[in-house]
């Protein structure tokens, strides 16, 4: 596979998101930012994508880390309710809705269908498999998955996952794009938990069974990883982070592929179905304001 990069990598002119939560709008805030002009796929009554990618320019702003003024670049974002309403001409569309594959791959058709031929598409998932995803598409040689992380502005790293179909061109275009963002890549091909996801959710599920066990307590377990390893954070702060039911649905994937060694741990099963998530419910294995 050729996938060297050559001369000044730009962002893409005409980007979609389709899912306005936190992923989705830190996707679209990032490829604004970088000049793109960023359509957002979000329905319901509740819709966070404006308000989120607002407030993530504001922080950005504040920070300096923005090239133009705030109001200037959510500009350039635009929500609307169906992927027929993504730009035709759009370069890249990135799904970044929950993880479920039915309603990922059923998405990513309708939007194929919406779009043109040259339209890159790809996933955000952080375990599914990107060859399943494929065989939904008429084009799966223009599909890829795109990996980022939380906070998508503030991260470092995009996990490129080349599925078998996928067209050498596809993959240089998506480190390009990476490229842009200011963002480092790793290239891995499609396998349960790709890179990250599979080693990090290891490493989490290894420490919420010590918790369970009564090895310490979550800032002791976390501290021996950031202090004596350098982690910059420890897994159970980080799950806080991602989220228990985002971790709890990687793990069943992981367990269901790999088998028991990501057995979920009864902890984590009892803090979700409390409504213990983490930061964004104010409590999981820390209080949060």
């Amino acid at each position: 596979m050729n996938t060297a990069v050559t001369g000044t990598p730009s962002a893409p002119s005409v980007v979609g998101v389709i899912g306005g939560g936190r992923m989705g709008a830190g996707i679209a805030q990032s490829f604004a930012a970088a000049g793109s002009s960023v359509t957002v796929v979000e329905s319901g009554e509740h819709a966070t994508a404006a308000a989120l990618v607002a407030t993530g320019l504001t922080r950005a702003a504040e920070r300096g880390r923005l090239d133009a003024p705030a109001e200037d670049v959510l500009g350039r974002v635009t929500v609307v309710g169906s992927v027929d309403e993504l730009p035709r001409t759009s370069d890249l569309v990135v799904e970044a809705v929950p993880e479920d594959a039915s309603l990922k791959a059923r998405l990513l058709a309708a939007a194929e269908r919406a779009l043109s031929p040259a339209t890159v598409l790809a996933s955000n998932t952080s375990s599914l498999s990107v060859t399943d995803l494929a065989s939904a598409l008429s084009r799966p040689g223009r599909f890829l998955g795109m990996h980022f992380f939380n906070p998508v502005p503030a991260s470092e790293l995009i996990e490129i996952v080349v599925a078998p179909e996928t067209d050498d061109a596809t993959v240089r275009l998506a480190l390009a794009w990476t490229h842009a963002l200011g963002k480092k890549d790793v290239v891995v091909k499609d396998s349960p938990g790709f890179a990250s996801s599979r080693l990090g959710v290891a490493l989490g599920l290894e420490a919420i069974r010590m918790v369970e066990e009564g090895v310490a307590g979550p800032e002791a377990i976390d501290d021996a990883m950031s202090r004596g390893y350098k982690h910059p954070m420890g897994p159970l702060r980080l799950t806080d982070l991602v989220g228990l039911d985002v971790r709890l649905a990687i793990a069943e994937h992981l367990h269901a592929t790999l088998g028991e060694r990501f057995a979920p741990p009864r902890l984590l099963r009892d803090k979700v179905a409390r409504g213990e998530l983490g930061r964004k419910t104010g409590q999981g294995f820390y209080a949060w304001p």
